[in-house]
């Protein structure tokens, strides 16, 4: 199903790295229920397996590793990050830090020309900025993991992330 409301878009390929943390399953089911292209980007392939059943696409690889970010990114229009997943204590083969998965992640998205980058977490906005064409960093502080799926969704079904000024 495609809704499309005031400043809506129809839905376009989005992908969700870190999809196999909790707020990614909550966001990866929020997408789903809005329609179209979902796919996700895990470590654990019983998370993926689980993921498939509910009708996402999955990609299993290395988080650390920008080239398996940006092939299972190719031609998506949105990704969401989770950083989450960054941290959670996952093996990371190309990657010391958050912030070096983090960096990888900038540079898949350029890699594979995705237009909207939606971070999910609190990283420094110097290093995801320019992530891509229109960037936007949802906040976890004092919300629920439904809630923040539903503010991705509802981002995700704009035209623009934020409202130009």
């Amino acid at each position: 199903m495609v809704g499309l409301v005031a400043d809506s878009v129809p839905t376009m390929p989005v992908i969700v790295v870190g999809a196999d943390t909790p707020g990614g399953e909550a966001i990866v089911a929020a997408l789903l229920l809005r329609g179209g292209e979902i796919r996700a980007f895990v470590t654990d392939p019983g998370a993926g397996a689980a993921l498939r059943k509910q009708g996402a696409k999955v990609a299993l690889g290395d988080l650390s590793d920008g080239s398996h970010v940006a092939a299972a990114a190719h031609h998506a229009f949105t990704a969401v990050l989770v950083e989450a997943a960054a941290s959670d204590g996952r093996p990371l083969a190309f990657a010391d830090d958050v912030t070096g998965v983090l960096t990888a992640w900038v540079g898949a998205l350029g890699e594979a020309s995705v237009q909207r980058a939606i971070w999910v977490g609190n990283p420094a906005l110097s290093l995801v900025g320019g992530s891509a064409p229109e960037v936007t960093v949802v906040a976890p502080a004092g919300r629920t993991e439904g809630e923040l799926a539903d503010e991705v969704a509802d981002l995700n079904d704009r035209k623009r992330l934020r409202p130009e000024p």
